[in-house]
């Protein structure tokens, strides 16, 4: 079966080369109404992605650069004072939009990075008393430079825990990279990125991942998935309900890419890496390990029970 989305990602794939993976990934979480969290080396084509996703889908899209003296305001927006009127009118942040990219979210303070934590959960934000609904869709595009790098603050746990997914992109393969060498300037490729959808149509689908069924044995495998991490000695501690349900969404928007109205068990293990790794974790240190625990979990937990 043809998948209803294909085309977005052959148009993403002809932007960003060789992360078909990554691509897909990003997708499946917008699609399950997640947020998305790329941490990387600067220049590995983050923006891109975030940019090229948010045309090809026809979505509004704003860039927000963090740094370490940004103020919550600056993401929400502010209460300006209007002389001629004698009344204060709310100017809106960056924040109303339905992608926005939140660039380097962790060189800003824990302060500034809580100011996105309604927006993720809640779709609103609240500004001098009152609460302002966000557009929809509203899908938040994190990028995250390594820790270990200076003038970052970690994202706390409740803030990770508000991004469905988290990936990587890595360094491109030598074909890839030999026609980044050769051939179209990337940026100048998404200036005439067509756009191959529309809010309402994402909306529609958003609508049908969740019809995408779970039979009795898919949810079984979920839950003795959840249940090994919260009893193995490997994870500081186990996935939360509210991770195990990140995961069975992730899973629903997976096989819809796959062009399948039902989920197997390739749907969960192509998306558990994404969603459990940073939750299980709650922090980002020693990622090769925890990528090297999750494989183990895959392998120790039996597909049909």
């Amino acid at each position: 079966m043809t998948s209803a989305v294909q085309p977005i990602i052959n148009s993403l794939n002809a932007v960003i080369l060789g992360k078909n993976n990554q691509i897909k990934l990003a997708l499946a979480c917008l699609l399950a109404k997640g947020h998305l969290l790329i941490e990387d080396l600067p220049g590995m084509g983050k923006t891109t992605l975030a940019e090229a996703l948010a045309r090809t889908l026809g979505l509004h899209y704003q860039r927000l650069q963090f740094t370490s003296d940004m103020l919550p305001a600056d993401i929400i927006g502010v209460s300006i004072f209007n002389p001629a009127e004698q009344q204060f009118s709310f100017r809106e942040g960056p924040v109303f939009t339905q992608v926005l990219l939140a660039d380097e979210i962790n060189r800003t303070s824990p302060k500034t990075q809580s100011a996105l934590l309604e927006a993720m959960e809640e779709g609103k934000v609240t500004s001098d008393g009152v609460t302002r609904t966000l557009p929809q869709p509203f899908f938040v595009i994190a990028t995250q430079n390594p820790c270990h790098q200076m003038g970052t603050f970690p994202l706390p746990e409740s803030q990770l825990d508000r991004f469905l997914m988290r990936i990587q992109l890595g360094y491109p393969d030598p074909r890839a990279e030999r026609e980044l060498l050769t051939g179209k300037d990337r940026r100048q490729m998404l200036t005439v990125l067509p756009a191959l959808a529309d809010a309402e149509r994402l909306q529609a689908w958003q609508a049908q991942i969740l019809t995408i069924h779970l039979s009795d044995a898919v949810i079984d495998y979920l839950q003795r998935l959840v249940t090994h991490t919260r009893q193995s000695r490997d994870f500081a501690h186990g996935l939360s309900p509210r991770g195990l349900l990140a995961l069975k969404r992730a899973t629903q928007a997976w096989a819809f890419i796959e062009g399948r109205n039902y989920t197997i068990p390739e749907d969960i293990q192509a998306v558990l890496p994404s969603v459990a790794e940073h939750r299980l974790r709650g922090s980002i240190e020693d990622q090769s390990r925890m990528h090297s625990l999750t494989s183990q979990l895959l392998n120790a937990v039996d597909v049909i029970g």
